[in-house]
């Protein structure tokens, strides 16, 4: 009961900052950044439809259907959290004021804002519904990827926007917008990057883990590899470390051994000994 109680309370904090990101930025500013929110935007500029009732109006057709293509694994957390992110946005409209005029300032800004909102849905297992359900369908139905599916339907969506409104600028806008939200909802589901991780091949795999573990007392794993081109069995180390131990473990690996081979890539979230723990 607690969990659940987290859940729905971390997917109504996700879509009230999204809500309030919409009507104080990029709804009054007609910057339609994809997504069913965009063409809501869309429709509200061009007919007066209310963006948060036209919303549903969109998802709870396309709930039904993911329903029935994908089968369960949409259910009420979808639906609560697209109810919840639309009626925000309508019960809100009235009472947030529009910061800016600038559509820079307003793609920026509102890009963010919704980034961070959406994040912390996602983050609680929640969903918006909307274009989600329907990259999702085209995976299943198609083939085509979840990624390949978003990035073409937001791209009609600042199409169409861009029509409907006689304007390439506010789909360049648009653009700008849906780039930040992505990557601030990866930043906010996956958290910054707070450390490296290093794959070290080197002929001295046990000098070189001997010295990490003793000089910055970090954990060192032993990973069997084996070359394509020689067919030589080898052994790979893996190592994690903070960002400050960057440059002392690299000094460590080239002082034993020049001719090692260090592949260095992020590490977003660290969960563990020597790092954080989890908390959900």
């Amino acid at each position: 009961m607690v969990n659940s109680l987290r859940s729905y309370g971390g997917i109504i904090l996700g879509a009230l900052i999204t809500a309030v990101a919409l009507n104080m930025f990029l709804i009054p500013n007609k910057v339609a950044a994809g997504g069913v929110s965009g063409l809501a935007t869309v429709l509200h500029h061009l007919l007066g439809f209310p963006v948060g009732l036209t919303m549903l109006c969109f998802d709870i057709p396309l709930l039904l259907l993911s329903v029935r293509v994908l089968g369960s694994r949409f259910g009420v957390n979808t639906l609560f959290g697209a109810a919840t992110l639309s009626l925000s946005i309508d019960i809100l409209a009235p009472y947030i004021p529009v910061l800016t005029g600038d559509l820079l300032l307003a793609s920026i800004y509102g890009g963010i804002m919704s980034g961070i909102g959406l994040g912390i849905v996602f983050r609680f297992e929640g969903s918006t519904a909307g274009t989600d359900l329907v990259a999702a369908m085209f995976n299943k139905l198609f083939g085509f990827s979840v990624g390949q599916s978003l990035l073409g339907i937001d791209f009609f969506v600042i199409t169409i926007a861009g029509l409907a409104f006689s304007s390439v600028e506010l789909s360049l806008y648009a653009l700008i917008s849906l780039f930040l939200t992505t990557q601030i909802i990866d930043l906010v589901q996956e958290g910054p990057t707070s450390a490296k991780a290093f794959f070290i091949m080197t002929g001295k795999g046990e000098q070189v883990a001997r010295e990490i573990m003793d000089k910055l007392d970090r954990g060192v794993t032993y990973l069997q590899a084996r070359g394509a081109y020689t067919g030589e069995a080898r052994e790979m180390l893996f190592c994690v470390v903070g960002k400050r131990e960057i440059t002392k473990i690299k000094d460590i690996v080239y002082h034993i051994d020049k001719q090692a081979f260090v592949i260095v890539a992020d590490a977003h979230e660290v969960l563990g000994e020597g790092f954080k723990a989890y908390k959900k």
